[in-house]
């Protein structure tokens, strides 16, 4: 299992990428691997505002849907619109171009409640 060590992480299986002002987020090598193959992705609007542990949209695989969960609270700032023609770039690159939306963080401190790669990796056994 893939986990970079410069990432935070949900118990729900998203990381987020925090990087100046804005909050990258997708799903773990982890949670693709057990989705499958990733057929489509429901995002929220561009200028939405998601809350730390709700849903913020849907990731269909073959034989799953799953619901999709925000690790920090902030309103979406871009939407990987790639993924609309090739979602299973999530499968092949989670962490790189397999990104879902960004955000600006409504709550910065919320990244204390998430794990550093050490503690999801013990946390996904």
């Amino acid at each position: 299992m893939n986990t970079p060590d410069h990432l935070l992480y949900t118990e729900e299986h998203e990381w987020a990428e925090f990087k100046n002002d804005e909050v990258t987020i997708g799903i773990t090598d982890y949670a693709q691997s057990q989705l499958g193959d990733i057929i489509f992705i429901e995002f929220p609007e561009i200028g939405e505002e998601i809350s730390a542990g709700d849903n913020f949209g849907e990731i269909e695989a073959v034989k799953t849907v799953s619901e999709l969960y925000a690790p920090i609270s902030g309103k979406v700032t871009a939407i990987n619109e790639e993924l609309d023609n090739s979602p299973e770039t999530v499968n092949l690159d989670p962490y790189g171009d397999g990104w879902i939306i960004k955000v600006l963080p409504l709550n910065p401190d919320e990244k204390d409640e998430l794990m550093n790669f050490l503690s999801y990796e013990e946390f996904v056994g």
